[in-house]
């Protein structure tokens, strides 16, 4: 049986729309009730105040990128860099393409945790996860799995950001060899013995 959404869930959904079309001040509980069709005032019955939606709404998206990680993991773990390098190219790949929206919504959301720890810290880990990198380093054999998880993920903070408004998002050819490339030397660098 599919899964049917609740309110809530349907609520963080049209909050990260709102956010990814029209930045962080498009999003307000009146947005929310317009974009889902519900009468004034029911999101804010779900969601007091603007800061519980953005944080249900980082929430939401922390979750949806943990599934659809663990949905496009092969069987096996990587054996080698070049291998563990194809599973991240495709994993950034979904995420710049498929998962457009997620991206642009935490780039949306970043100003609203300037001055606030917990969404700082939400908004860090919502699209990738440190300590997934850091085990995915460790069985490629990296001396600090940890710190290298770490590293892993600021290479993939930069590159998502490159794709998405720098340089590499113009790019036409093929970015899936370029971005292989680029993480395979990474990923060597790190687990050379």
């Amino acid at each position: 049986m599919a899964h049917r959404p609740s309110r809530r869930e349907l609520i963080c959904e049209a909050a990260l729309d709102l956010a990814a079309e029209g930045g962080n001040h498009a999003l307000t509980h009146q947005a929310v009730d317009a974009r889902l069709g519900l009468a004034r005032g029911s999101t804010s019955y779900y969601y007091r105040t603007r800061h519980a939606l953005v944080t249900a709404a980082v929430t939401h998206l922390t979750d949806r990128s943990r599934t659809a990680f663990r949905d496009h993991l092969p069987d096996r773990p990587p054996q080698s860099p070049s291998e563990a390098a194809d599973l991240i190219v495709d994993q950034l790949v979904n995420l710049i393409h498929n998962r457009r929206r997620d991206v642009l919504a935490r780039y949306a959301l970043l100003p609203d945790a300037a001055k606030d720890d917990a969404l700082r810290a939400g908004l860090a880990s919502c699209l990738f996860s440190t300590p997934d990198a850091g085990a995915l380093m460790g069985a490629l054999g990296a001396a600090d799995p940890d710190d290298a998880g770490r590293d892993l993920v600021s290479l993939l903070e930069g590159l998502a950001f490159d794709m998405t408004y720098g340089s590499r998002s113009a790019d036409t050819g093929d970015r899936h060899t370029a971005l292989h490339a680029v993480i395979t030397r990474w990923l060597e660098a790190l687990t050379v013995n």
